[in-house]
């Protein structure tokens, strides 16, 4: 009598700005079983040369993670992936060791450093030249910023490796550099398929840096030896799926249709539509788009937005005063605050950098010329109506750019457990928005790892299996008279501050 064969086992660690976790999922007949391993706070450390990811603490974590899943799975792991946030790196040095503690992308080393590239490469010919958003912590304006300061680890160093493909080289051996997170570092050529060499040289970033770019879904070979015995694994492909997180969730949107616009809520928020080649010309210039790559020949049209950011600096301030709140009460305190008492934007530059947020949101309303909010439910609800009026300002400029009507609005990611937030972005947009999978990135880096080793056909096969492992919530528009009136508002409070 033959065995059953086991079902695929795939470990995915997904590394938030706020927090890292470590997922494994069991492909079993169409279905996709997700189980939390391990998940741990991820935090900058101020250093006095500047902020820093504490890259060796999350390497420990990662470690903890995967033993915990390979003693789960009875030491057969079918593969690993990794995924984390943009734009951040580490540089090595010929030996490929690492040099120095990788910055965080909220240092203020890059203050200035928009102005300082233009007037290197101007914005247009930028812009045409790498389709990205223009973002002081765009991976370019860092290295840009280390050049200026005549950095020693820029001389030092080798070669240059963004976070998910640092863990990766680590975890595999294989120094190379994922499609998905080289089209967030705006040092990447679309339209090209190659690094951008003559705009990094403009901006004083030695070539000799940037590795091989290999495309997600690739096999980058089996787990490094040092790490099978001390980590209990019989066996594990290391994969790079898709290692900008925010690929990995896209990949996970459970889709039926092509026009849809979605939002990856979390730290960020990050909204957009998926297309199959970039949108590089004067609209999406103009309106600050960015053409990030996806999985399967697709890319991802989108806009970051400032997201559940100040909502966390919110929280973080006030526990500091000892006012440790849930998330839960912190929405429950904004549901109940009167709406639409002042309105912002929450891309605005205030809001950047660590600090007191709840202060800072009552500056931004003062300097505004609104009232001010004073409770913490009042402060709150400011900012998640800000965030809701931002997505639909983003939704109307990309259905202007796509000229099709998106719908519906898919919302992934941690904040698609914020109901409060869900349904004003109903509200506002008059869109049917469908919230979930909340770990729409473990599972996108789970259902990659599955197309790379072939126990999944395509795309649509994946989101076929989203759609039958896991239950959306859904979220109709309610009165929108309200609504359209504050948007007027938000537009003019865009205009002015």
């Amino acid at each position: 009598m033959s065995k059953t064969k086991p079902s695929p086992s795939f470990l995915a660690v997904d590394l938030g700005a706020e927090s890292g976790r470590a997922m494994l999922g069991v492909l079993d007949d169409g279905n996709l079983t997700l189980t939390e391993i391990h998940r741990f706070p991820n935090s900058p450390v101020r250093l006095p040369d500047g902020l820093h990811w504490d890259v060796l603490r999350l390497w420990f974590e990662l470690k903890i993670g995967i033993g915990l899943a390979a003693k789960q799975s009875g030491g057969n792991l079918t593969g690993i992936g990794l995924d984390t946030w943009g734009v951040d790196y580490g540089l090595l040095d010929k030996q490929g060791a690492l040099v120095g503690n990788p910055f965080a992308y909220r240092d203020s080393r890059t203050d200035g450093m928009l102005e300082e590239g233009f007037r290197r490469v101007p914005r247009e010919q930028l812009f045409e030249t790498t389709g990205i958003q223009f973002m002081s912590i765009n991976t370019l304006f860092q290295l840009l910023a280390m050049s200026q300061k005549c950095s020693k680890q820029l001389e030092i160093a080798e070669t240059f490796l963004m976070m998910p493909d640092l863990f990766n080289y680590w975890l595999s051996g294989k120094m190379v550099c994922e499609f998905t997170i080289a089209t967030t570092t705006q040092c990447y050529a679309p339209q090209k398929n190659d690094w951008a060499w003559q705009v990094r040289e403009k901006r004083g970033t030695p070539p000799r840096l940037f590795p091989g770019i290999v495309p997600p879904g690739t096999v980058l070979g089996p787990l490094s030896p040092y790490l099978t015995d001390e980590l209990g694994v019989k066996q594990a492909s290391v994969i790079a799926p898709a290692c900008h997180d925010t690929g990995s969730a896209v990949a996970a949107v459970p889709a039926e249709n092509a026009s849809f616009a979605w939002i990856s809520s979390g730290t960020w928020s990050i909204m957009g539509a998926e297309v199959l080649k970039p949108v590089i010309d004067a609209q999406t210039l103009k309106y600050n788009f960015t053409n990030e790559g996806g999985v399967r020949d697709t890319w991802r049209l989108s806009r970051n937005i400032t997201g559940l950011w100040l909502v966390q600096e919110c929280k973080r301030a006030w526990a500091q005063r000892g006012e440790d709140l849930s998330y839960d009460e912190i929405t429950h305190l904004a549901s109940e605050a009167e709406p639409f008492q002042a309105l912002l934007d929450p891309d605005n530059p205030d809001f950047l950098k660590p600090g007191n947020m709840p202060e800072r949101i009552q500056n931004y309303c003062r300097k505004t010329g609104q009232p001010v909010p004073e409770s913490k439910g009042a402060i709150v609800r400011c900012a998640l109506e800000g965030l809701a009026f931002k997505y639909r300002w983003v939704l109307d400029r990309l259905e202007e750019i796509t000229a099709q009507r998106l719908e519906p609005v898919y919302i992934i990611g941690g904040g698609a457990k914020n109901r409060l937030l869900n349904q004003f972005t109903a509200d506002v947009t008059g869109r049917r928005c469908i919230a979930g999978p909340d770990e729409a990135t473990a599972i996108g880096n789970i259902l990659m790892q599955a197309i790379a080793l072939g126990h999944i056909r395509s795309l649509e096969e994946a989101r076929a299996i989203v759609r039958s492992s896991f239950t959306p919530q859904v979220y109709q528009p309610g009165a929108r008279t309200s609504w359209n009136e504050a948007y007027a508002r938000f537009l003019e409070v865009l205009k002015n501050s």
